[in-house]
């Protein structure tokens, strides 16, 4: 079986944008538009296709990725029958609530492009900042669209002008629109300096029509200002363009491509997708300015036998290589792994590596997703993006790849869980079905963990928000029949030092026969940060807030117990120190010990680290810290008082106040264990017109007053 179309006529982007910015609606429109559908979903109505759970519906929000494959051919393409013209969209459509930011963070690892998403009227907002944060991180070239322009208190300007401002000087006006809020009628295209308007019913006929005379001065002015943007992207434009020649229509766009590519550029387009106008123009500009698969740079990983770096090309021809970016459990077909291949091709039915865990596992089935309808294929290839069907072991971020070629790719990081719940069953019969649904809500969902207190024997969730957790609850008694009990939200508090300690550890133990016998010498101390590009020396191990340095000279501790202390630091740490939270960036090195030939055990240099380690901890000044979030308050002017008061009784910092639109946001940063239930409070206050968003920040140290009531409640 051939691949069924080009590799250059691919585009694998996503949809991301702050909450409520219309993103959903977008993608509904853009599978209308591309006749993946024969009917229009509505949020509001809750008949959506990519928001297919039943709270993403009820809710109004996105809470998982749903990846969507459709075709498209430009609307300056005459002859629709032409299917060389045509090109084919992977899209994944990402959620905006904070709490589903991991949604967001792996999606982007496996994009080529996106199209991001901002209200007319609110310009850039908290979570866009942050998903274009991660857009950076991930180099993904994007497309801006500014949506919503029909309501009330719409402004292209100001949208612009907060991307500008906030997020990037690169981008650049492609459209300016025809008409705001009511009066909104389409756009004009400054490249082409063409105008349009969307009638039929659904604004699926993009009719070409005269610039108006209001317009056609600014249109003039804005084309001159992106000519030269993109002829400042290539030297001999550049040189003609200074000469007074300004070069052909496809050679702008040529460049701009480029441009757009390269991050260089980022191109600005307008509209509204609820009164169906501007969707059409932007699926244009994917298939101008984003990538395919063949553009990007290799894939980059190492090689697992040698430790050396390897890159893989989107070649068919290539060994294969694909990341597992997220998993899902689907009422019809069980688990599916959702995967982005990078090279090489993979068949229904055949066998592959997981070059992550060194197993191996066979794929039952590949489909591909319209949403949550399937479409099985035999064969995928490089550059696409589908879902495979039976694999056991295969977890988010994990390599599959051709086991005569090994490679790993670099995992995705996620941020770690900042909020805890305690949950219980209702009844004995739920106890074991709690246990299969939590382990497979995990599974899906990297920020979401699961452990056992060991002094009570209770369940501890932790995810990213109070959100995350009600939904996650919620989905294990929809999808699996269990209903539980759950505390009240905890805060995921963290210990580390501030200082530095020598301390020994010795576990020495006689009885009749063998006895015990280990002893060690550590020193500890505040991990410091790594050097970037530093070679590790070999006697450092360091992962997750921990790094062990084995000194050990001339066999004092013998080798074979060296990992036994590094396991009983690590258990020490797990457990903490002042209030049993666990600690974090620690150093210890292991410099001196000593050991008998009979007695010495791993047990007991585990022991004596885990001694060790207390004794350390004592002296080195620990402390407790805690989760700083970083939060946005939009309130009407009158409230502001109250609210900024408010913040500043929940030990907040204020950070500054700025104007969105006939409103007031007030930026702080507040401890989260002051934010349990300021939604609530956040209504009352302002007569149920305020709203907040709320992420993490960085983790810092808890006032002592704060601290001893801690440890004290822990007790």
């Amino acid at each position: 079986m051939n691949r069924d179309y080009p590799l250059e006529r691919v585009r694998n982007f996503g949809i991301i944008a702050h909450i409520d910015a219309g993103k959903t609606t977008v993608s509904e429109r853009i599978l209308f538009y591309t006749g993946s559908q024969h009917k229009i979903g509505e949020v509001h109505e809750g008949e959506t296709t990519t928001d297919w759970m039943e709270q993403e519906r009820e809710r109004g929000i996105t809470i998982t990725s749903a990846a969507i494959t459709c075709f498209w051919t430009k609307t300056s393409e005459k002859d629709k029958k032409d299917t060389s013209k045509k090109s084919r969209f992977n899209i994944i459509d990402t959620p905006g609530h904070i709490d589903f930011t991991a949604e967001v963070k792996r999606s982007m690892r496996v994009l080529d492009g996106a199209i991001v998403v901002f209200d007319g009227v609110a310009g850039v907002e908290p979570q866009s900042e942050t998903n274009w944060r991660y857009a950076d991180e991930a180099q993904v070239p994007r497309i801006c669209f500014i949506n919503k322009l029909d309501r009330t208190g719409a402004s292209f300007e100001n949208s612009y002008a907060s991307i500008l401002d906030r997020l990037s000087p690169k981008a650049i006006r492609m459209q300016i629109p025809i008409g705001e809020e009511t009066a909104h009628e389409g756009s004009v295209d400054l490249l082409t300096m063409k105008a349009y308007h969307f009638t039929g019913n659904m604004g699926e006929e993009v009719v070409e029509v005269e610039i108006p005379a209001n317009l056609l001065e600014d249109a003039k002015k804005y084309r001159a200002e992106l000519i030269e943007r993109i002829v400042e992207q290539n030297d001999s434009a550049m040189n003609a363009y200074l000469e007074g020649k300004e070069p052909p229509l496809e050679e702008l766009k040529a460049i701009l491509h480029k441009a757009v590519v390269a991050n260089e550029v980022f191109p600005v387009y307008c509209g509204s997708a609820l009164k169906n106008k501007g969707v059409q123009l932007v699926l244009d500009a994917v298939v101008d300015y984003l990538p395919s698969p063949f553009e990007l740079p290799p894939a980059t990983g190492t090689n697992p036998k040698t430790g050396d770096p390897v890159e893989r090309h989107a070649s068919d021809d290539e060994p294969f290589c694909a990341l597992a970016f997220k998993l899902q459990t689907d009422p019809f077909v069980g688990a599916l792994t959702f995967f982005r291949v990078y090279s090489g091709t993979l068949s229904a039915g055949s066998y592959v590596y997981n070059s992550t865990t060194g197993t191996k596992e066979r794929v039952g089935r590949i489909v591909r997703l319209q949403a949550d309808k399937r479409e099985e294929v035999e064969k995928v290839f490089a550059g696409e993006i589908a879902a495979a069907v039976g694999l056991k072991d295969t977890k988010t971020s994990h390599t599959l790849c051709d086991e005569a070629n090994p490679i790993i790719l670099e995992q995705i990081k996620f941020p770690e869980p900042v909020v805890s719940l305690r949950i219980e069953p209702k009844t004995k019969a739920d106890q074991e079905k709690m246990g299969i649904a939590l382990r497979k809500l995990s599974d899906e969902d990297p920020t979401f963990r699961i452990k056992t207190d060991d002094e009570t024997g209770e369940t501890i969730i932790s995810g990213m928000g109070e959100l995350h957790l009600e939904i996650l609850v919620e989905r294990m008694k929809r999808e699996f029949n269990v209903v539980a009990d759950v505390g009240k939200p905890q805060v995921a508090y963290r210990e580390t030092i501030l200082g530095s300690a020598d301390a020994e550890g010795k576990y020495i133990k006689q009885t009749g026969g063998r006895g015990q016998y280990g002893h060690v010498k550590i020193k500890m101390k505040k991990m410091e940060p790594l050097v970037e590009g530093a070679k590790m020396p070999k006697n450092i191990t360091r992962e997750d807030h921990f790094e062990f340095i084995n000194n050990i000279k001339g066999g004092v501790v013998p080798q074979e117990y060296i990992p036994a202390v590094e396991k009983g630091l690590r258990e020490a740490m797990s457990r903490g120190f002042l209030a049993g939270f666990p600690m974090v960036d620690i150093s210890v090195d292991l410099y001196d010990g000593s050991y008998h030939d009979v007695d010495s055990s791993e047990i007991a240099f585990k022991i004596a680290a885990s001694m060790a380690f207390q004794e350390a901890a004592s002296k080195a000044k620990a402390v407790i810290l805690e989760p700083i979030m970083r939060v946005e308050v939009i309130v009407p002017e009158q409230f502001m008082g109250d609210i900024t008061g408010n913040l500043s009784g929940k030990r907040g910092q204020i950070e500054g106040m700025e104007e969105r639109g006939l409103n007031k946001v007030v930026k702080a940063k507040v401890p989260l264990s002051e934010m349990f239930g300021y939604t609530t409070t956040l209504r009352s206050m302002t007569e149920g017109r305020g709203s907040m968003t709320m992420e993490f920040d960085h983790y810092d140290t808890v006032p002592n007053n704060i601290a001893t009531d801690i440890i004290a409640s822990r007790k």
